[in-house]
Formats: C-alpha cells, structure tokens, sequence
C-alpha cells in the first residue's frame, strides 16, 4: 500500500535533462513504494508552491516535510529518501564538500541548464 507523499519534488517536464532525472527518481520510487511525489511544474499551480515558473525553471525544489528546500540541497532531501543514493547525500553533506558542490550545482549545472530552457523556449520548443 502506497504512502502519502512526505516528500515532492518539482521539476521541468519540458526540460530533456530534467525530466530524464525525475523519470529515473520517480522509478526508483514507485519500485520501493517511497513516499515520493513528482510535480512537472507545467501540469499544476506554482503558486501551490509559492514560487514563480523562472524561480522554478532555475533551481530544483523539494518540500519535505512541509518544509521547502531549494538547490543543491533540494537534490540531497530527494536523496536521502532514496536507499541507494543516501550514501552519496551524506557525503555531500559534509563540510567543505557542502560548500563547493553546492557551488558547482548552482553556479554551473543549474545555470547550464537554466540557459538551456531558455534557448528551447526562445525558439518554441517548450510550452
């Protein structure tokens, strides 16, 4: 018996990157019957998440709990409640490595493929 969602996770369904990720979490989840959501902020009210589409577009978001998490940090909540990627959540959650991979997510990955969805959406691909 499945149960409620302790955790959801926002994503880009638009984005090729974004929803592969999900796709495989979302797998993962239904296979081990976790507590996981997946919203494609395309399919529902952002304001039920009380952020705008660039904010969402830009970062990941993850409410666990009733609590928000946003970043790098989002991807380690979505982590921890996963078994075979908890290893690698406590890990990245150690000092120092925290800092420079939350740096990298943000100032890198997430930028890279932020750009990306712009591009898309600039030539009519999204939405």
């Amino acid at each position: 018996m499945s149960q409620a969602p302790r955790t959801r996770a926002l994503y880009n369904g638009d984005c090729p990157v974004c929803d592969a990720e999900m796709c495989r979490y979302e797998a993962v989840s239904k296979q081990k019957n976790l507590p996981i959501a997946f919203d494609d902020l395309n399919k529902i009210d952002l304001q039920d998440w009380g952020v705008t589409e660039d904010q969402a577009t830009r970062l990941m978001h993850v409410l666990h709990d009733g609590q928000l998490h946003v970043g790098f940090d989002a991807m380690l909540v979505l982590w921890e409640q996963m078994p075979r990627m908890r290893i690698l959540a406590r890990l990245c959650r150690l000092p120092g490595l925290f800092q420079i991979c939350d740096w990298i997510y943000a100032n890198i990955v997430a930028r890279w493929i932020y750009n990306r969805h712009l591009r898309r959406k600039a030539k009519g691909l999204v939405g």
